[in-house]
């Protein structure tokens, strides 16, 4: 492929776990009882905006008009204290082949610190894009659609990692190969499989493993050209 679009939060960091505790602390804070285990399994993978949408028609009242702004800063705080890459990203980057980029959910700021805060800001820079550029959020294509052509590649020439059933259904419904990854702490069992039934090729736990599922696709995509 000449192209790997690789989603942020639960993919290229362990995130995740850290996002729902203080999306779940937040809401507790309003009354709105909401688990992690509930958030992990409707939330992750949407946009603030379609999150924030989606709790106000269930609960039947607005939230405050600072809520974001609040989850925002908190998520911060503690990605800062103690936010970690993927085990195993850094030697699966340094072996993949071809061009590279993030395309995100994430507004563009939590992005780039999330991805400063690990030391990967550096890698991808510039091409880093959030779902904020495009009209619709995952699970609509637009924001991989979007990517794809700042970057100049077809979307048939593209590899999507993504961690979330929005995400692959996202990446499908552009033209593009949809790859799972499923070693993320926020991950429950039977994840791999509702990734496969949403349509991906392939399901990974482990970095290396996608590294080496990456290079033969890059090395398959070289010879065809």
């Amino acid at each position: 492929m000449a192209l790997t679009i690789f989603d942020c939060d639960g993919v290229l960091i362990d995130s995740e776990p850290l996002s729902i505790r203080v999306e779940a602390t937040c809401l507790a804070d309003l009354g709105m009882a909401v688990t992690e285990t509930e958030i992990a399994e409707r939330y992750v993978g949407l946009s603030m905006a379609a999150m924030l949408a989606d709790l106000e028609a269930r609960f039947g009242r607005p939230l405050p008009e600072d809520f974001a702004e609040t989850l925002r800063r908190r998520t911060a705080a503690a990605f800062e204290a103690s936010l970690e890459v993927m085990p195993g990203v850094r030697d699966m980057l340094d072996a993949v082949g071809g061009r590279i980029c993030v395309a995100s959910s994430s507004a563009p700021d939590r992005l780039r610190l999330s991805l400063r805060v690990v030391g990967l800001l550096a890698r991808f820079e510039p091409n880093v894009f959030s779902a904020t550029e495009v009209a619709r959020g995952k699970p609509a294509p637009d924001l991989f659609l979007f990517a794809a052509d700042r970057m100049h590649v077809a979307p048939t020439r593209c590899v999507v990692i993504e961690d979330s059933v929005p995400g692959i259904t996202a990446a499908r419904a552009a033209g593009m190969t949809a790859i799972g990854f499923c070693g993320g702490g926020h991950c429950r069992p039977g994840h791999a499989g509702r990734l496969q039934a949403a349509g991906a090729r392939a399901v990974f736990a482990r970095m290396d493993e996608l590294a080496e599922f990456l290079r033969l696709q890059t090395s398959l995509s070289g010879a065809r050209c």
